[in-house]
């Protein structure tokens, strides 16, 4: 399977399973779930994240993963199984 436009999946219920940080982290989430077969789409999100001990909270842009729906679970359970949680 491959990644696909986030357009090909208007028709569809689709669930966000993952944002990274990160282009390693990205390229990282890529290939299992293109390992796995899983069709997915990236789009650009932002994000919050504690800084400074939790004082302030800083906004950033990720990429976040999408999955139909339908195969949301199972993408996750794949992603944790290799040590991806914190974009979950």
């Amino acid at each position: 399977m491959a990644r696909l436009d986030l357009e090909l999946f208007l028709d569809n219920e689709v669930s966000r399973v993952y944002i990274a940080g990160g282009l390693e982290e990205a390229s990282r989430v890529e290939g299992i779930l293109t390992r796995r077969a899983i069709d997915y789409a990236v789009d650009i999100e932002t994000y919050y994240k504690p800084l400074f001990a939790r004082l302030s909270i800083g906004v950033y842009a990720g990429a976040a993963f999408f999955v139909l729906s339908a195969q949301a679970s199972f993408a996750r359970s794949v992603l944790l199984a290799a040590g991806l949680k914190a974009g979950i």
